[in-house]
């Protein structure tokens, strides 16, 4: 038998979170930055696109979006076969969902085969540390309470793997950058309910089912004030924004020379004198 990516995610779990998020229309002012970014990027590529595919998974709005494509469709990501057709857009955009997929290899794949050629993918995840002052929280608090940890956040990917992952599912011109931002909270309460907000609290396939106890949330509370608070006492929280650009293969991009095509040396450029890997420069 075959055996499939990890099932990190609990994709009923992951549903529920988004609907409440929807239903809670709270504040998600980490979706709108990351939107308006994503809206900059584009206004820099001076192209007006003709059929776009917004694909989220909360309450995502497309307020900075809608004047660069004529039409817009829009897809929840509900699952990992996203079923988008093939050839059927060209710009694909998604805000602060990928990172909670199980198959992002699978889904970038999929996503660049419903680009017509030259289209563009434009794409805003979590990665990087986002939200390790949390994870040391709780699992600094569940050790001492619990005598043992459960998973409580996310693994988010590293910017470079990302980048690699672009290249893997068939993207030219493939950029992956990443935006650090810190938030200030007055209390751990007000984190969670942001996250909330997003649909962005715990949906791993191996979390504890038992709610927390007073204790484990008190231990969690005095370890984030104690490790990860400005003097002030407001908590921070870390979230590494990365964006993804990729493009569906064309003729008319720019294309790799072919190695020793160069009509130019290193040497040359850099004005000094080239050795052979077999000349040594004598010491004085």
């Amino acid at each position: 038998m075959t055996k499939g990516p990890p099932r990190i995610f609990d994709r009923q779990a992951l549903r529920l979170h988004g609907e409440r998020a929807r239903r809670i229309a709270g504040n998600t002012f980490l979706v709108r930055d990351a939107a308006q970014g994503m809206a900059e990027r584009l206004t820099a590529v001076q192209r007006t696109f003709e059929a776009a595919l917004e694909l989220n998974r909360t309450n995502v709005t497309t307020t900075f979006l809608q004047p660069l494509a004529r039409t817009w469709s829009q897809k929840t990501l509900d699952g990992e076969d996203l079923n988008a057709g093939r050839e059927q857009f060209d710009l694909i955009v998604s805000v602060l969902s990928l990172h909670s997929v199980n198959d992002l290899p699978g889904v970038l794949l999929q996503l660049r085969q419903a680009l017509k050629p030259d289209g563009l993918f434009l794409a805003t995840l979590f990665g990087g540390n986002t939200l390790f002052e949390l994870r040391d929280a709780f699992g600094t608090a569940e050790l001492a309470t619990l005598g043992g940890v459960s998973p409580r956040v996310a693994p988010f990917a590293d910017v470079r793997d990302l980048g690699g992952l672009l290249q893997r599912a068939g993207f030219a011109l493939p950029v992956a950058d990443v935006e650090k931002t810190i938030v200030r909270y007055r209390d751990l309460r007000t984190l969670v309910a942001d996250l909330r907000a997003m649909g962005e609290t715990n949906a791993l396939s191996e979390r504890s089912r038992k709610p927390l106890s007073r204790d484990t949330v008190e231990a969690a509370s005095a370890q984030y004030a104690a490790h990860h608070a400005d003097p002030d006492g407001k908590l921070r929280a870390s979230f590494d924004v990365v964006y993804l650009t990729g493009w569906a293969p064309h003729a008319s991009q720019p294309q790799p020379l072919r190695p020793g095509s160069a009509t130019s040396r290193l040497a040359q450029a850099l004005k000094t004198t080239e050795h052979s890997a077999g000349e040594r420069t004598p010491k004085r």
